[in-house]
């Protein structure tokens, strides 16, 4: 399924699972981590100041620290492929992971084999599911009251002027998500619990991708905005027992009449609406 030029492909797995984004050859990227307790991989080269700039492919797992085995899956298939960042011994191609911790931990999280299956979906243009499959089978919410309310997979799409956005976010917050005016999904009174049984068993981990042409400085600042929406749409967001993260990819086919402050200002309505899509999709 496309996300503007880019291609999308989910593996679903008994509680868990991998959603494989794959942009276009030359697409920049940048991203942030705000969560206290984030499972990642390659995060690092994502800062401004590093030397790559491209990103070819961000996997979205279960499996909190192991599930980031998915990667090496979709790696193998670029690499086949010729893809990736140029060096004298063939390319490397530059594969972005971020996982959510799921009941898979205690099982057979994601693994290579398992990225490989999502990239190949993605490559042949499979529905992307969206809900309880991909990276979101296995998550939930509003564990700080104790509960295990429902997470997922979620989507959503926005316009700023000539360039476009989506989001892709996988929901599985200690907090709750909340709707357009505030208040809980899911409801209920305020009984905050304490950290444990769930205590590090969160993250939410995100896309954000526009088909502006952006640097690597202003998709960083991208990323931030897509930060916004997790505090618009979750609570608490960003907690110590979350692994918030959020990369942004520009895939720079639109490059007149472009505003950064513009793209950042719908990037984050269209980052809270992902996140509540999560939830409530049929």
């Amino acid at each position: 399924m496309q996300l503007l030029s880019a291609h999308a492909g989910n593996w679903t797995g008994d509680g868990t699972g991998v959603t494989v984004v794959l942009p276009p050859p030359g697409t920049v990227g940048s991203g942030e981590v705000r969560g206290g307790a984030p499972a990642t991989r390659e995060f690092d080269l994502l800062h401004p100041s590093r030397t790559v700039d491209r990103v070819d492919a961000v996997v979205l797992s279960g499996g909190s620290a192991f599930g980031l085995a998915a990667a090496d899956g979709v790696m193998t298939v670029l690499r086949e492929r010729g893809l990736g960042f140029p060096t004298p011994l063939g390319p490397v191609p530059i594969v972005v992971g971020m996982s959510i911790f799921d009941a898979s931990v205690a099982g057979t999280p994601p693994s290579a084999g398992s990225g490989r299956a999502a990239t190949l979906a993605a490559l042949r243009g499979d529905e992307l599911a969206v809900g309880t499959a991909g990276a979101g089978a296995g998550a939930t919410t509003g564990k700080w009251r104790g509960r295990l309310d429902r997470g997922g997979l979620g989507r959503a799409d926005g316009r700023a002027g000539p360039a476009r956005v989506t989001a892709l976010a996988v929901v599985n917050a200690w907090g709750d998500v909340l709707t357009p005016a505030g208040e809980p999904v899911f409801g209920g009174p305020e009984t905050y619990q304490p950290a444990v049984p769930f205590g590090r068993d969160n993250t939410t981990i995100a896309v954000v991708l526009t088909d502006a042409r952006l640097g690597k400085a202003d998709c960083h600042l991208l990323a931030q905005s897509g930060h916004t929406g997790f505090a618009r749409a979750l609570h608490p967001a960003h907690s110590r027992y979350d692994g918030d993260a959020v990369v942004a990819l520009a895939t720079g086919e639109v490059t007149d009449g472009v505003d950064l402050d513009l793209l950042r200002a719908v990037t984050a309505e269209v980052m809270a609406e992902a996140i509540r899509a999560a939830v409530t999709h049929p």
